[in-house]
């Protein structure tokens, strides 16, 4: 005779791989580091500095 088994645990394990699965897929699809995001900002501020260097006055 086999051991019972506790559905409710086998329930939860099984909702616990599902929301971990669904959070990797999220990171790869919207996830970026810090440090992507301060280089993608202190790149756009470098870009607007220099357009309005380059502005002339009208």
């Amino acid at each position: 005779m086999s051991a019972p088994i506790n559905l409710n645990k086998v329930k939860k394990e099984r909702n616990r791989a599902s929301r971990k699965a669904r959070a990797d897929e999220n990171a790869v699809a919207f996830g970026q580091t810090k440090s992507q995001k301060e280089a993608l900002k202190a790149r756009a501020q470098q870009i607007a500095r220099n357009l309005e260097a380059h502005k002339r006055e009208t």
